[in-house]
């Protein structure tokens, strides 16, 4: 596998990115790459977790911006989508043995890559299923995480023909019967702009399905039953008052008000008993908050610059600065 960043006209390479694959959980190879500010003197570190069937070249834009403001971004390709290794033989079927699996390959992203080489502190932007991760794995991150900030975590499934308990009660069948692999639904991530739900925004929508035409390596087919139930046990424990108390990493969630995929009033109920949490709404964007329109985009990059960073910046020596603490938000 080769870690190479793939450039597509309107969509070009953020700076000079150092990338490579590092060793995930159970041997998995996961292909990272670390964007360094052109800043003198970096403000920290974004951490970025990708949703479901997403890749690192998506995310050019967004990572420009973070560098603008004077933040490296490190980030990943999950196991099994991306430039990452799949983990089946038909390699469009996106699939998991363990969502946990998730968790451990963030834990070695976070101690083989980011904590060595990056710079403090660290915050986490994680969209979708990275917010389901994030959630996962946030009770330990309290002391590498200053900070997080969740785009449209997947705590929720909306607009699909089941109710999640039948959909719940099929794949739980499929998986202890043998059939974890199969997939229930088809999908096509190049399909047109027309009635898709993720973005109201046609160009940068476009931008992203010419990604995938260019370089269809990338590209991931539906959930597998077993990705599903994983998904869905997870869901069900990260959004249990106990699990929610035992997160103490101040949190932000920028929840688009007309999502499709994981609707509002799931994510303003997990911000009922998340004390550490805050939900900002975007009224009108889609599921795709960091890929919509600009009226949109703008509220959840504005919700991030009143969050992040709530740390003192570092230098590129990697020596301590004397400038005072931002306030807590």
């Amino acid at each position: 596998m080769d870690p190479i960043l793939y450039a597509t006209p309107g969509n070009p390479i953020p700076g000079n990115p150092v990338t490579g694959f590092f060793t995930g959980y159970r041997g998995a190879q996961l292909r990272y790459a670390v964007f360094r500010s052109d800043a003198s003197v970096a403000k920290g570190t974004v951490v970025l977790l990708h949703g479901r069937n997403e890749a690192i070249e998506k995310y050019f834009e967004t990572i420009r911006d973070l560098n603008q403001r004077g933040l490296w971004v490190a980030t990943y390709d999950f196991r099994g989508q991306g430039g990452s290794q799949r983990l089946l033989k038909n390699t469009r079927k996106g699939h998991v043995h363990r969502f946990s699996d998730y968790v451990r390959d963030l834990e070695i992203f976070l101690e083989q890559i980011v904590l060595p080489d990056a710079r403090l502190p660290f915050f986490l932007l994680a969209h979708s299923t990275g917010g389901l991760i994030a959630l996962s794995a946030a009770p330990r991150l309290a002391n590498r995480i200053d900070r997080m900030v969740l785009t449209a975590p997947f705590i929720g499934l909306g607009g699909q023909k089941l109710s999640p308990k039948n959909i719940h009660r099929i794949v739980t069948l499929a998986t202890f019967t043998g059939l974890g692999r199969i997939c229930l639904t088809s999908d096509d991530p190049t399909k047109p702009y027309d009635d898709n739900p993720l973005t109201s925004d046609p160009l940068r929508y476009q931008r992203n399905v010419d990604i995938l035409k260019a370089h269809p390596q990338l590209a991931l087919g539906p959930p597998t039953a077993r990705w599903l139930y994983e998904a869905q046990e997870t869901i069900r424990r990260v959004s249990s008052p106990k699990h929610l108390a035992s997160i103490t990493v101040p949190t932000v969630i920028i929840a688009p008000g007309n999502d499709p995929i994981v609707p509002f009033h799931y994510q303003e109920k997990l911000s009922q008993y998340f004390r550490a949490g805050q939900l900002v709404p975007v009224p009108g964007a889609m599921h795709e908050v960091l890929q919509e329109r600009d009226r949109y985009r703008a509220q959840a990059l504005a919700a991030f610059d009143a969050f992040i960073p709530g740390g003192d910046p570092q230098p590129e020596t990697g020596a301590a600065n004397d400038a005072p603490q931002l306030p807590e938000s």
